[in-house]
Order: structure tokens, then C-alpha cells, then sequence
């Protein structure tokens, strides 16, 4: 009887310890589902428009959502948020309410017109540098999905999305912020490092700093000296374990080569740059999977903050 007691209890964890590691991981095929822009708030509206990747692969949906203030004399802050769609579904009233009194920020939450959260094929192309310009790259041996289109990416923002954002409403031009999660962190720290002026203030949740072996840590060496910018790195504490569980070799060999604290160490480095202004959080008790919601309200906060 004990034994099969124990042998009991010992099932009963390890199902325990693979719901954690379910839970931890994003759900890249669950349907996105009603969000505020469907029920409506009582701080901002939402309108949305859609376009096409120049070179007719990827369809992006673009999210808006304005504050119901009106504009100061100087137009909206804005904030651009990768993964578009998680990121509207994770939106709360009591955050917008929260911006709404500290001076809103006008949201663009850039998507994939798609019914699921994560169009995982798209952001893997489009949130990924590459390893030299115009390289064709694969994410792993594996999955073999093309990336490194980082920067068509950002060309896309800068010269179709951004441009229609301004027509259609007051923004502060001197006032733009980036946020992105995992791949999306990549995509942000990637920005910085290779056109700083793109954005004034950037968020970088859980950055896949391992992509290809470290290669932003060899971008970061680039950042012009003249860069002015504000930099938020987040990451949970949880992020900290064992990293490479399952993950083909390619990308296990590559997370090796990376220190786990990589991030921190980064933000200490950049935070010496004399036109930079860096912090580093830790979130308490967040895993990778769960930094993507957690990391929106601390992005909302720097955005609209007054400038360091």
C-alpha cells in the first residue's frame, strides 16, 4: 500500500507539473474571442483597418483604440503593440481607465487578420532580424519556418502604418513608444539598436535574446552614440529555469550559448549609454508564456509617463 501511495502521489505531480509547463506556454491556436473593442469602454473607442506585407505573404489587422479625451495641443502619445491581437485581448477597463487619467496614450495594436491570438508563421518572419540583410533564414531544423524579416517589418510601420495612423488622428510625434513580447522583445531591442529614431520609448518584454546565438547581443554594439532613447526591459522570474526543455537542437545550442541573465546584463551595459534612459524589472512569479498579459500594463505606464 504504500508503494502504490506513492506511486500515486508521484502521477499525480508529474500531471501536475506538466499542466504548469502547459500553462506557461502561450496557447498559439486559441481563438482571440470578445475583447473591449466588442463591448466597448467607457475611456476609449476602437476602429481598425487592414493591408498586405509588400510582398503579399502576411495580412496584417491593425487595432486602434483612441481615448475618448480629447487630444492635448500636441497630439496623442502613442503606443505600437506587437502581437495585436493577444494584445487586445488582454486589455482591461480599469488599465484604460488608468491611462484615461493620467493623460491617455492613443493604442495601435498591430495584428494578423486571423480569428486566433498568434499567427505564429507571420511573427516568427516578421519579429525576427536576420542574420545579414536580405538572408534567407529558418527559425530552427525543425519547424523550418522563414524569418528574419525584422526589417521589412519595421519598413511596414515606419512607411504604411504609422503614416495612416496620423492621418486619421493627433499624435505627438516626438512621443512613440514600441512594445513586444518574446519574439516581439527581439523585434524591440533589434529596433533600437538599428534605427533608435524609429521610437522614443521601447518596451521589451522576455526578449529572445538566444535568437541565433546571441546575435542582438553583437547588434547592440551597433547603437549609434548619438541614440536618445528610454529602454524597459521586463522579465519574469520564473523565466530563469531550465530554458531548452523540448526545444529542437538548433535553438537548444543556441540558448546555451546565452547566459539566463542575459537580459539584466544587457540593461546594465545600455544603461551607461549617455542617451539612454534603462530600467529592468522583475516580475515576481511569471513564466515566459504569462509575461505576454502581464507585460501590457507596465508598457501603458511608460508610455504615458513624463518624459526622463
Amino acid at each position: 500500500m504504500p508503494f502504490l501511495r506513492l506511486l500515486t502521489m508521484a502521477l499525480l505531480l508529474g500531471l501536475s507539473l506538466l499542466s504548469l509547463q502547459a500553462a506557461a506556454r502561450p496557447d498559439f491556436g486559441q481563438k482571440l474571442g470578445p475583447t473591449l473593442a466588442d463591448s466597448g469602454s467607457e475611456y476609449y473607442r476602437f476602429e481598425r483597418f487592414e493591408l498586405d506585407s509588400a510582398d503579399g505573404q502576411r495580412r496584417y489587422r491593425v487595432h486602434l483604440a483612441i481615448p475618448r479625451r480629447a487630444a492635448p495641443p500636441a497630439g496623442y502619445p502613442v503606443l505600437y503593440l506587437l502581437d495585436g491581437n493577444a494584445a487586445l485581448g488582454a486589455l482591461r477597463e480599469e488599465w484604460l481607465a488608468e491611462l484615461d487619467q493620467r493623460g491617455p496614450a492613443l493604442l495601435v495594436m498591430i495584428g494578423y487578420a486571423t480569428d486566433r491570438r498568434l499567427d505564429v508563421d507571420s511573427r516568427v518572419y516578421d519579429y525576427t532580424p536576420a542574420l545579414q540583410p536580405g538572408q534567407p533564414l529558418l527559425e530552427d531544423e525543425v519547424r523550418r519556418r522563414p524569418a528574419g524579416g525584422a526589417a521589412p517589418f519595421l519598413e511596414l510601420i515606419e512607411t504604411r502604418i504609422k503614416p495612416r495612423v496620423a492621418q486619421r488622428h493627433a499624435v505627438d510625434p516626438q512621443r512613440q513608444a514600441l512594445w513586444g513580447h518574446s519574439y516581439g522583445g527581439a523585434f524591440v531591442l533589434n529596433t533600437l539598436f538599428t534605427q533608435p529614431q524609429a521610437f522614443q520609448r521601447y518596451i521589451a518584454a522576455s526578449p529572445s535574446l538566444w535568437w541565433k546565438s546571441g546575435l542582438l547581443l553583437r547588434t547592440e554594439q551597433n547603437l549609434p552614440a548619438s541614440a536618445r532613447a528610454q529602454l524597459l526591459i521586463l522579465r519574469g522570474s520564473d523565466e530563469a529555469g531550465p530554458r531548452a526543455v523540448e526545444q529542437p537542437g538548433e535553438r537548444r545550442r543556441a540558448m546555451a550559448v546565452v547566459p539566463a541573465d542575459a537580459a539584466s546584463q544587457m540593461a546594465a551595459r545600455l544603461a551607461s549609454h549617455p542617451g539612454l534612459h534603462v530600467e529592468y524589472r522583475e516580475l515576481d512569479g511569471l513564466g515566459h508564456g504569462p509575461m505576454l498579459e502581464a507585460s501590457i500594463l507596465p508598457a501603458l505606464r511608460w508610455a504615458t509617463e513624463p518624459a526622463h
